[in-house]
């Protein structure tokens, strides 16, 4: 038998009812809004529920989505799956889904605003990439606080300065209206040694934000456990 689903419906009078969903109005499903409006449209309890799928006997998906909510809200960090499992109706599989959307969700949008202070920031920011077999450039955009406004993959392929050509990094900072950025790209190999070519393109994107009047604070070369940085090396360009 398939599994029904529930939804959370407000009444108007300060109420709720619990009910399956194809006994609400589609203007009232949480699926059909996601379609149809967006996520933004949606609460947390139904944007988790939708996440669920559904509940377990005894207890509908936006019961289970309200209680992982109210733990979600407890914590600071993401819980790991072996606490998330101890909520009846969260299986191992559930949570690793939870937990892993919730991780990639901070990857891709929750470093917005934190601050870049040193080259290790920008590592933590930007290491989860060290995993993919082609090279990636990334631009970091940041404020006058050096706080991220925007983190975005340039280009994929090998780093030359045929293929990392200013216009392409610098088009979405000056959108941004970004007062700095930093540079980043992973080496499969794992090997952290630039290369005269990595050498040449943090010379000509130093360059470029000269004339630009953005400031060019690091280049970072990465794998999934070390990196090395220009700036720490001391090797980003200088006047003269």
């Amino acid at each position: 038998m398939k599994k029904d689903h529930f939804s959370v419906c407000d009444t108007g009078d300060g109420k709720f009812l619990i009910s399956g969903p194809r006994s609400l109005p589609l203007s009232q499903r949480p699926r059909e809004r996601l379609i149809k409006f967006g996520a933004e449209s949606l609460s947390d309890r139904d944007l988790l529920s939708i996440l669920l799928n559904t509940g377990v006997k005894g207890k509908n998906v936006s019961i289970l989505a309200e209680e992982l909510l109210n733990r979600l809200e407890q914590d600071k960090e993401i819980p790991p799956v072996k606490e998330l499992i101890r909520l009846t109706g969260l299986g191992e599989s559930k949570a690793s889904a939870v937990a892993a959307m919730l991780e990639f969700g901070r990857r891709r949008w929750g470093m917005m605003g934190a601050k870049i202070a040193s080259p290790g920031d920008i590592f933590n920011t930007v290491r989860h990439y060290a995993d993919r077999r082609q090279e990636r450039f990334i631009c970091l955009s940041l404020n006058g606080a050096h706080e991220i406004l925007a983190v975005r993959v340039v280009t994929i392929g090998l780093v030359n300065r045929t293929i990392i050509h200013p216009r392409e990094v610098f088009a979405d900072p000056i959108s941004d209206r970004s007062c700095a950025i930093c540079v980043a790209h992973n080496h499969p190999s794992g090997e952290l040694k630039p290369s005269p070519e990595d050498d040449e393109v943090t010379l000509t994107l130093w360059k470029a934000a000269k004339i630009l009047g953005i400031r060019f604070l690091d280049h970072l070369i990465f794998s999934a456990k070390a990196y090395f940085s220009y700036s720490q090396a001391g090797r980003m360009p200088r006047e003269g």
